[in-house]
């Protein structure tokens, strides 16, 4: 069995607004890894390395982004506004439908 990756959150669909592309855009936020690196080609590994960090690093804020300090939640917003804004030129609609 072949080992998947990532393909990156450039590339990833719906300008990254996925699982793994809001885990890249939280490290981003929290500064685990540059606003330039896209994790594209990192294996499930490395990706699960990165979710952990994440997912400690929203730890102290109750992973909610109205809890961030002023400089995280500015960055925040910048960084998902940016991704919003872009996903929904391409045609990307946050509403759910009726299987969501």
């Amino acid at each position: 069995m072949t080992e998947q990756h990532y393909v990156g959150v450039d590339q990833d669909e719906n300008e990254g607004l996925t699982h793994l592309g809001r885990i890249v855009r939280d490290a981003w936020v929290f500064g685990i890894i540059p606003e330039t690196e896209t994790c594209a080609g990192w294996s499930t590994s490395q990706m699960q390395n990165l979710y952990e960090k994440v997912h400690a690093a929203w730890d102290p804020y109750a992973h909610l982004p109205s809890r961030l300090p002023d400089d995280l939640q500015q960055r925040h917003t910048r960084i998902y506004t940016h991704a919003i804004a872009e996903a929904k030129k391409k045609g990307w609609d946050a509403e759910l439908g009726d299987d969501d």
